[in-house]
């Protein structure tokens, strides 16, 4: 729920920054450039551990982050580019179902009514939040709908690939290498560090950052840490609060009005996070290794 609404917090930030003269993908390559070198000073000055993975698993992080993190931020943002920011965000808040499918299908989760009621009350109220209701996807850019529905896909990939990961190494080591690729690739697609040749202000420079710490590296990793403790699909229709705490922020700080029905989708998608933490079934979980602060050992549970 923090890392959701930490998230909401730096969509309304770097809508002042667009305003700006800012372009999203400006935007994207300084997030994941600066909290890339964020964490590795953190981890020099006080856990290098962290930075140790096993040689084998660099491409699988490079999946993580260089593929799945990298092409989400793509795709939703041309998303936004052909069609409402509206449908590109509820079409990205589809990935909930993607999780759930894969973890039941594969990784042998099981579907509970709770489960199932909690993923329909928070998509409900998404399509609600949004305004669903003054949206025509099927009259829309047909390129801008398969863009949104690919980030959804995107979304769905790195919150499973990570909880993979998390099976070996801490959620910082997994969201430290996350970034690193996704910065590497975004190096590669956008011309290189052009964040750097184009003047920006230091107000401008102080909500990069702020987007780039409180914004990203922190939500980041306290939605990893939430899937080690709740799993993939749990964490994933709980990060739903994001787009209602966008409502919500825009409307106190942007001026945004909230309909009725906005406002009772925001309280659709809260009742079913509060379900699931209400009704904890017992999954039949694949292990996840919990680190002891004290010894730094590793735990299967």
């Amino acid at each position: 729920m923090a890392a959701a609404i930490m998230w909401a917090s730096s969509g309304v930030a770097g809508k002042a920054l667009f305003a700006g003269g800012i372009t999203p993908f400006e935007l994207v390559q300084v997030r994941v450039t600066v909290s890339t070198l964020m964490l590795a000073l953190f981890f020099s000055l006080y856990s290098r551990n962290l930075f140790r993975i096993r040689i084998k698993d660099i491409g699988y992080f490079f999946l993580l982050g260089g593929v799945a993190m990298a092409l989400n931020q793509i795709a939703y943002f041309y998303a936004i580019s052909k069609i409402q920011v509206a449908a590109a965000i509820f079409l990205e808040y589809l990935a909930p179902i993607m999780v759930a499918f894969f973890s039941i299908c594969f990784w042998k989760e099981r579907l509970t009514q709770t489960k199932v009621l909690s993923l329909i009350l928070s998509l409900a109220g998404c399509y609600l939040v949004v305004g669903g209701y003054n949206l025509h996807l099927l009259q829309m850019n047909r390129v801008g709908v398969l863009c949104g529905l690919f980030s959804a896909v995107c979304f769905a990939a790195y919150t499973l690939f990570g909880e993979k990961a998390m099976q070996r190494y801490s959620p910082w080591t997994v969201i430290f290498y996350a970034f690193l690729f996704a910065a590497v690739s975004w190096h590669i697609i956008y011309p290189p560090f052009q964040y750097l040749k184009t003047g920006h202000s230091l107000s401008q420079w102080g909500w990069l950052l702020y987007i780039s710490v409180p914004g990203t590296v922190i939500p980041f990793a306290l939605f990893f840490i939430g899937v080690n403790f709740i799993r993939s699909t749990r964490a994933s229709i709980t990060a739903t609060l994001e787009p209602i705490s966008a409502g919500f922020f825009a409307y106190f700080f942007l001026g945004e009005v909230l309909e009725p029905l906005q406002v009772v989708g925001g309280a659709m998608v809260v009742g079913a996070i509060v379900l699931l933490q209400l009704r904890r079934e017992h999954d039949e979980l694949a292990p996840v290794l919990i680190r002891s602060r004290s010894n730094n050992a590793e735990i299967v549970k």
